[in-house]
């Protein structure tokens, strides 16, 4: 396990050795899932800090009329719901579920605070993990911000545009149910709209 966190992004620029000094400190666990297995609930308090160390997860919000909007997959090494482990309205933003077989590493605040204690890389590896996700998360609410799916669909364009190489030329790395799945609309729909885009 030591080698493989040592090589995720809370622990970058830590050695295994280091790593595994730092869990000698703190009280851990590792928590396996079967495929569906809702990992935690959107509204319910965060109060651990969970490190996906096999497999891959889902965020996902679903609405009062029970319309699911997929918010990201999660894959092995990243920390889930990292930006609301701290603060007074510390709870999950979403609902997320194991995408395939899981296993998470487990920590809770008090061993976290501990690993800050102890290690300065730890701590600024932390850091720069919640910047990234407000980011993400405010990137998510100016393409949640656009009512039309043309809207949105010209959005995610320009996006991947600039994220490859800015000439216009796109490679999607999603299919059109995956988007669909994003944009929280139906395939029919998305299908349209790409139609009319393409014209």
């Amino acid at each position: 396990m030591y080698n493989t966190l040592a090589i995720s992004p809370l622990f970058s620029g830590l050695s295994e050795n280091q790593v595994q000094e730092l869990f000698t400190k703190v009280v851990y666990q590792v928590r396996s899932y079967a495929r569906g297995e809702v990992i935690a609930t959107g509204g319910e308090e965060c109060r651990v800090l969970q490190i996906v160390l096999q497999g891959s997860v889902k965020g996902e919000m679903i609405d009062y009329s029970g319309r699911v909007l997929k918010i990201e997959d999660i894959g092995a090494l990243r920390p889930l719901a990292i930006a609301f482990l701290f603060g007074k309205n510390n709870r999950c933003p979403v609902t997320i579920s194991a995408n395939e077989y899981t296993e998470l590493l487990v920590l809770s605040k008090t061993s976290v605070v501990t690993l800050m204690q102890s290690s300065e890389m730890f701590l600024t590896n932390f850091l720069n993990a919640v910047s990234n996700r407000a980011q993400f998360i405010s990137s998510k609410l100016r393409f949640l911000s656009f009512k039309t799916i043309r809207g949105k669909l010209a959005h995610f364009l320009l996006e991947v545009d600039r994220r490859q190489n800015g000439n216009g030329e796109i490679v999607l790395d999603k299919t059109q149910e995956e988007l669909a799945d994003l944009f929280g609309v139906a395939r029919p729909s998305l299908s349209r709209s790409l139609r009319a885009l393409h014209h």
